[in-house]
């Protein structure tokens, strides 16, 4: 989840507000930051000769505010399991029938089906994980607890050394999971009681940034980030004695899923990235680069050991029940979310 982006020149920016058409060769891809191999990109273009041009997010709220605001140049947008339930159901995403793509065959159980998709008509699995907190070890007094509690009511020595992530979905569901309250909640009095944890939290948080968690990691801004798991991974490549926590409360466990956004130019074109995309080696490539697991099989020849020694990446069996999966609320549980985190950032 995920900066070293490539963003849209000002005439592509200017095409993609006006929806206007695309030639035959190209691919205007929407993605997270951080998220996606650049060589992976060279390698597809070499390979097709279909051009890719990358734009990017930092949540999936932005990304849909987007796509809702009549952005119709994208060719493929990267959404979390439940934003792909909102898309469907808003009529942003197009049907391409994943299942007959020729190398939908490769996509390892239980990602060949998905709650919000389960037919896969709209969307395939690109990378999935978890997301819990890391803390540098080397520069804290002594272990932590595997606990929300050191992230939410933090010792002194973390006063303004936190990083959080500036993700209403992420914070609010880690708050509600701390507090034993639902994340879908529609009681005001209990999405009070996450805002005052919050709120509590605040002068101890540096930065609210979902971009960025490795560098300020590694250059020792911050003691300690909210993460998803394949940021903590990276992280240790810096920082080796970096813990990533599986908070006893629970995490969340996420998938993100390539979907054809509504209007979208180059149809085809979209249909064979994602059919490229279920080759394994390809899709250890990413997982290699982001620090994430995969969806597809026979990978484990082309992926890093490094990532299967990783417990960060590679759970212990133990911390399985610890995992909660994403959720799609209710409008007005969605409404009272984002009201207490504009309160919080305000």
């Amino acid at each position: 989840m995920k900066i070293r982006s490539v963003l849209l020149g000002a005439s592509a920016l200017a095409m993609l507000s006006m929806g206007t058409a695309r030639a035959d060769g190209e691919l205007f891809f929407y993605n997270w930051s951080n998220y996606f191999p650049p060589e992976l990109f060279e390698k597809f273009e070499a390979e097709t000769g279909i051009k890719v041009t990358l734009d990017v997010y930092d949540s999936n709220e932005t990304m849909l505010a987007k796509l809702q605001a009549g952005a119709s140049g994208y060719d493929i947008a990267v959404a979390s399991d439940y934003m792909v339930d909102v898309m469907i159901k808003d009529g942003l995403a197009t049907e391409f029938d994943a299942k007959n793509l020729e190398n939908f065959g490769n996509v390892a159980k239980p990602h060949d089906t998905m709650e919000y998709d389960p037919d896969r008509k709209y969307s395939v699995t690109y990378l999935w994980g978890t997301t819990g907190f890391t803390y540098d070890a080397d520069a804290t007094d002594g272990e932590l607890e595997q606990s929300w509690k050191e992230f939410f009511e933090p010792r002194e020595e973390f006063h303004g050394k936190i990083g959080a992530l500036n993700d209403e979905v992420e914070m609010y569901n880690a708050a509600s999971y701390y507090i034993g309250v639902p994340k879908c909640t529609e009681d005001p009095a209990e999405a009070q009681k996450v805002l005052d944890v919050l709120q509590k939290q605040k002068p101890y948080i540096a930065v609210y940034s979902s971009e960025g968690t490795i560098d300020r990691m590694s250059a020792r801004e911050v003691t300690m980030h909210m993460q998803w798991n394949g940021a903590a991974h990276r992280t240790k490549e810096s920082i080796p004695n970096a813990v990533f926590v599986y908070p006893k409360e629970g995490l969340t466990y996420w998938s993100d899923h390539f979907v054809v956004p509504k209007g979208a130019p180059n149809l085809e074109n979209a249909k064979t990235f994602i059919n490229w995309m279920m080759m394994p080696e390809n899709a250890a490539a990413a997982s290699n680069y982001a620090g994430y697991m995969n969806a597809v099989k026979g990978t484990e020849d082309f992926m890093d050991p490094a990532l299967k020694a990783d417990p960060a990446v590679n759970m212990p069996e133990e911390y399985a029940g610890l995992l909660i999966p994403g959720q799609n609320c209710s409008a007005p549980a969605r409404d009272l979310r984002n009201r207490v985190w504009t309160k919080l950032k305000n």
